[in-house]
């Protein structure tokens, strides 16, 4: 089911609607700010909007339209209390009401206001009709009508689309009143419903177990997931659970922390979405009721990271406390966040740090060994890759990566027999792996070996992904090498059609060009190499090339270009 509620609808329309003509004593200042935060908005960068909106309507104040940008703005960004204090300034009858109701019901819940937010919902004036009857079920479970919650959620059941949305929160509803086997039966999908086993309903699932006396249980259902998905609040969870630890329920026990919790899991539901306004408010509003919902706040970075707002992913997810079960994964988004910024010393650091305090946890091994592998860091890379697969099972096909990791890790280091191994390991877990086909068929023929092996590896590569230039030139280039210079051709001018401005697949072409006497389009080929700014060692390759011929080149490097095998 999609959302389009008339808010998210104003609140996007708003970004490309016409500013109020200012007066004229106002009209640069005013402009100016106008200016710069509809263009902030516009690339969501939610801070710099709030910033020159607020600006805009200190100089036109009462103007609907920087009213209620300013009002997404800081509720895009958490925060509610700057949100409903810039809403006050929405004129009656304006455009803009629907958002202004969303920060009011945010307001309501938080403040424990819980009839006005009933109110708001009865009259069409609440979060929305994915989240408006969850919401509603909870305030009336803070209300003391437990009857009347369970009656919304099993009447929400019977809706096509939301039997399992509404079969979570009435589990969660019954935990929290201590009927834990009631919450048992649904969450494991006794009563008909399949709730699907995300990392937070494991969670929940496990501690309702455990009030139940059912600790072996619990361990088979955190062993069974974590083997697939090794988060690593789940996993300190499973060690608490395996120690004998007491662990109480805490997950969801008043309204408003089932009111968050609708907010969360309308976000996640809505997290595939190619537009993430919708699933960022929704994540920012659960935060705004329950502020140690921690889930949310990774959710929120992750929303905000891919739209490359990374400095407000990377504050987001630094809200996340040390002792909280998500501070792990809050800290890689961090790293992740802060490295897309080009701050790759601190975000090593940050996952250097990590690695030293958990090194049990192989997740957090893999996020390390990438990073120092992007950074070039191909030994530290190397002893990161070692420990993850001295952690796992490595024989799970999921670990093929790990293994081709740390093979283009040992190959950058010239150390080809155990590069090798791993690539061919790789392939044993992942046989037709496109990207691994392609590295390994490649470097073989490169070293004059296995070229019947190595051709048939880049040429199941390409079938695998026939949209990858960057795969089809290494096919074009191999024929180059092998000297079968015409079959070069079709695949190498295919691989610049899709990738026409990359300097390494320009110069390929006019090699190819080059050796089937094809000299001015080798030429032009090479010139549009250059104009896309290659390596400088590659820039001055090129530049040979064109001063005096390719065949001059490779004389000059002692070799014709043109491979045998050895």
């Amino acid at each position: 089911m999609r959302v389009t509620r008339p808010i998210f609808a104003l609140a996007l329309a708003a970004l490309i609607s016409p500013l109020t003509a200012p007066g004229s004593a106002q009209a640069d200042s005013l402009a100016g700010a106008y200016l710069a935060g509809r263009s902030a908005a516009i690339t969501g960068d939610h801070a710099q909007a709030a910033t020159y909106f607020d600006r805009a309507i200190q100089l036109d104040p009462g103007n609907a339209f920087l009213v209620s940008n300013s009002v997404f703005a800081h509720a895009s960004l958490g925060e509610w209390a700057a949100a409903a204090e810039v809403a006050e300034g929405l004129p009656d009858g304006a455009e803009g009401q629907e958002l202004v109701a969303l920060v009011d019901f945010v307001r309501h819940v938080s403040e424990d206001r819980l009839q006005e937010a009933i109110d708001m919902i009865e009259a069409g004036d609440g979060p929305g009709p994915l989240a408006d009857d969850l919401a509603r079920a909870w305030l009336t479970f803070g209300q003391g009508d437990m009857s009347g919650a369970v009656d919304t959620f099993e009447a929400l059941a019977s809706e096509r689309g939301l039997e399992e949305l509404a079969a979570l929160h009435l589990a969660l509803a019954r935990a929290a009143v201590g009927d834990f086997e009631a919450a048992h039966e649904i969450l494991s999908g006794g009563t008909g419903v399949q709730i699907s086993n995300t990392e937070r309903v494991v969670r929940a699932r496990a501690v309702v177990m455990l009030q139940l006396d059912m600790r072996a249980e619990a361990l088979d259902l955190l062993d069974g997931y974590t083997q697939a998905v090794p988060d690593p609040g789940l996993l300190a969870l499973q060690a608490r659970v395996g120690s004998g630890e007491d662990v109480p329920y805490d997950f969801v026990n008043t309204a408003q922390d089932g009111v968050a919790e609708v907010f969360f899991t309308v976000a996640q539901l809505l997290a595939g979405d190619r537009n993430t306004t919708l699933p960022l408010l929704m994540a920012q509003a659960a935060r705004g009721i329950d502020p140690d919902h921690t889930d949310a706040m990774v959710l929120a970075g992750e929303f905000m990271g891919a739209t490359e707002q990374f400095q407000l992913a990377a504050a987001t997810y630094g809200e996340v406390p040390e002792d909280d079960p998500n501070y792990i994964e809050a800290q890689m988004g961090r790293a992740e966040a802060l490295e897309s910024l080009g701050q790759e010393e601190e975000a090593i650091g940050i996952l250097a740090d990590l690695a030293a305090a958990r090194p049990d946890l192989a997740s957090v091994q893999a996020a390390y060994g990438d990073i120092l592998r992007r950074d070039e860091q191909f030994e530290g890379a190397i002893e990161a890759y070692t420990a993850v697969l001295d952690l796992v099972d490595a024989d799970q096909p999921r670990y093929w990566f790990i293994h081709y990791a740390r093979a283009i890790s040992y190959h950058q280091t010239d150390n080809w027999d155990p590069a090798e191994a791993d690539f061919r390991r790789a392939l044993e877990l992942n046989p037709e792996q496109p990207n691994v086909l392609n590295y390994l068929g490649y470097s073989l023929v490169e070293q004059r070996r296995n070229f019947d092996e190595a051709l048939g590896m880049i040429q199941r590569a390409v079938a695998a992904r026939p949209e990858s230039g960057y795969i089809i030139d290494s096919l074009g280039w191999v024929y180059y090498r092998l000297g079968r210079f015409e079959e070069a051709v079709a695949p190498m001018e295919r691989a610049v059609e899709l990738e026409p401005n990359d300097p390494i697949v320009n110069d390929h072409l006019g090699d190819v060009y080059w050796v089937n006497g094809r000299y001015r389009e080798a030429e032009f080929q090479w010139h549009r190499a250059l104009s896309f700014d290659p390596e400088e060692e590659d820039a001055v390759r090129i530049r040979r090339k064109l001063e005096v011929g390719l065949d001059v080149v490779l004389e000059e490097e002692g070799g014709v270009g043109v491979l045998e095998e050895e």
